[in-house]
């Protein structure tokens, strides 16, 4: 077998390796029928049960509660950008947003496309390196919903608190950190997610409603875009992404073996630890966040000379240490610690790290 590596990318991020391994065995012929789960009609009773297993392991992870719908869509969050506006924005409306980074400017972006948008509080004042304390938004009385992006994966911003909007529903883009930790899903009108980063493979999109909030899509919004034709017909107005919902049900087992969300929030607490103690130890590597607000999912670092940022990442690559480029917008380095990352792959890193400064720093 190949060596994999470990493997630090944003996104589409390392899955664990059970569910690899697991996929790998079943997948030219599931449970005795003799094809794949990429093979099998999505309205036959076969897939049929992959489906409500995994929505019932989802439930039980996060403890939603009866009166939420869960949804698995496609067009990734980006996509969401456009149908929470389309589903819960009256043309006339008002929505407020939280500025906190290069993913929460685009989802303002697109929803103003449909309506008006009051910029409640924004972090652009310190480039996106704290989450603006609720105590200094705007937030509109009116508003129809209030949106956070709960981590930045860029900014490595992330949020360690669910704002309080009163009668209003929370809106949250969860993508890169749902499901690292418990979540109090009653605290929320919508949560969004991207799957390529805790839940299973690019392609799918996970959405989790209230059910009140369903049926209020403006006419104008597309039938496969509306909460409430999809909740009706469980995700199956169209063909899902059948393969990305086996996957992430095989991750959602996978995740209730660990021990639950509270289990692998302790392994994500250690492992963020480990890496944000060396980071800051000498001065030779440095985060600009605020140490409070920052991301146990996605830790940007730089170097205090940019010119050894090729060198870096030329050796990390040599000692397996695979994807720690930084985004384009910011440079640097990144390392994306999602579930999926064992201990041991940060570990890793902070060995390489504390070599590349003996012999540069």
């Amino acid at each position: 077998m190949t060596r994999r590596v470990y493997n630090f990318s944003a996104g589409p991020a390392a899955m664990p390796e059970p569910v690899l391994q697991r996929a790998q065995q079943e997948l030219l012929d599931w449970h005795g029928r003799g094809m794949s789960v990429m093979e099998m009609s999505h309205r036959g009773a076969d897939f049929g049960s992959i489906a409500t297993k995994a929505e019932a392991d989802l439930r039980a992870l996060l403890g939603i509660p009866a009166d939420y719908r869960v949804l698995f869509l496609q067009g990734g969050a980006l996509a969401q950008n456009a149908i929470v506006p389309l589903n819960l924005l009256p043309p006339d409306g008002v929505a407020d947003y939280l500025d906190t980074g290069h993913w929460a400017r685009k989802s303002i972006a697109e929803a103003g496309k449909y309506g008006r948008i009051n910029v409640a509080a924004s972090s652009a004042d310190a480039q996106y390196t704290y989450v603006p304390p609720q105590a200094s938004w705007r937030l509109t009385r009116e508003a129809s919903y209030v949106h956070v992006t709960t981590n930045e994966t860029i900014g490595g911003v992330e949020y360690g608190f669910i704002p309080d909007t009163g009668g209003v529903p929370l809106v949250a883009d969860a993508s890169s950190h749902l499901l690292s930790r418990p979540l109090d899903v009653a605290r929320f009108g919508v949560i969004y997610a991207g799957a390529q980063k805790n839940i299973g493979p690019a392609g799918l999109t996970l959405v989790i409603v209230r059910a009140d909030l369903t049926g209020r899509a403006r006419r104008e919004c597309p039938s496969v875009f509306d909460y409430a034709v999809q909740a009706q017909t469980g995700s199956m107005f169209n063909t899902p992404a059948t393969f990305g919902i086996y996957l992430a049900g095989l991750t959602f087992e996978w995740l209730l073996a660990q021990g639950g969300l509270a289990a692998i929030e302790r392994a994500n607490i250690a492992k963020a630890q480990a890496l944000y103690a060396e980071i800051d130890r000498t001065g030779f590597y440095s985060n600009p966040v605020r140490p409070s607000d920052r991301s146990r999912m996605n830790v940007p670092f730089f170097l205090r000379d940019t010119r050894l940022d090729a060198a870096f990442l030329e050796g990390a690559e040599a000692r397996g240490l695979s994807q720690l480029k930084g985004h384009r917008a910011v440079g640097g380095m990144r390392a994306s610690i999602y579930n999926a990352m064992p201990l041991a792959g940060v570990l890793a890193l902070v060995d390489w790290m504390r070599e590349f400064e003996r012999g540069h720093g």
